[in-house]
Order: C-alpha cells, then structure tokens, then sequence
C-alpha cells in the first residue's frame, strides 16, 4: 500500500537541495517527478537534471538520496535519474 504522506514529507524535506548552478532548491526547480513510498519505509524517487551531462548530476542526486534517508519512517531510498520527459524551464515552480 503506498505512504501518500511518507512522499509528502520526503517532498517537503528536498526543498533543502539546492541546485548549485541555479541557486533554487529541486522541488521548485520541477527537478522532482515522482515520489513513490511503500508502508515499509521504501521510497523510490524519479528525478531529472536541466541537461544530460550535467556536472551536478551526482551531487545533486545523491543529495537528494541523503535527504530522502533522513527523513522519519524512511528505511530506504532508490534515486533514479531520467531524462524523459526532458526538463524544461516551464517545469519551474513560481
């Protein structure tokens, strides 16, 4: 059974991860495109970057998995980067 409000926390939680070429955090950034939890603590987080290659890549996703890991009732985090679809500036928040 999915944790909506496990996801939600996580969500609130990634709004520390700021993006260091752009300065805004990865949930206003629309960087985030999916978090899903099980009741067992388990979350699983799709996420993007601006640009294939981008040099921010792995800090940015393995920050993303730090922050995720802190958060109450998570036992474990799976971070996937994707591409599809390609961010653009319009998923920006704000």
């Amino acid at each position: 059974m999915p944790d909506d409000a496990l996801a939600r926390r996580i969500r609130d939680a990634l709004s520390i991860v700021i993006d260091p070429e752009l300065g805004r955090n990865v949930v206003e950034m629309g960087l985030i495109y999916a978090i899903e939890c099980g009741s067992d603590g388990t979350a699983a987080i799709a996420m993007t970057t601006t640009t294939r290659g981008c040099p921010a890549a792995s800090f940015l996703t393995e920050a993303v998995r730090a922050c995720a890991a802190e958060v109450a009732g998570v036992r474990a985090v799976d971070v996937t980067l994707t591409y599809d679809p390609p961010w653009t500036p319009d998923m920006m928040a704000g």
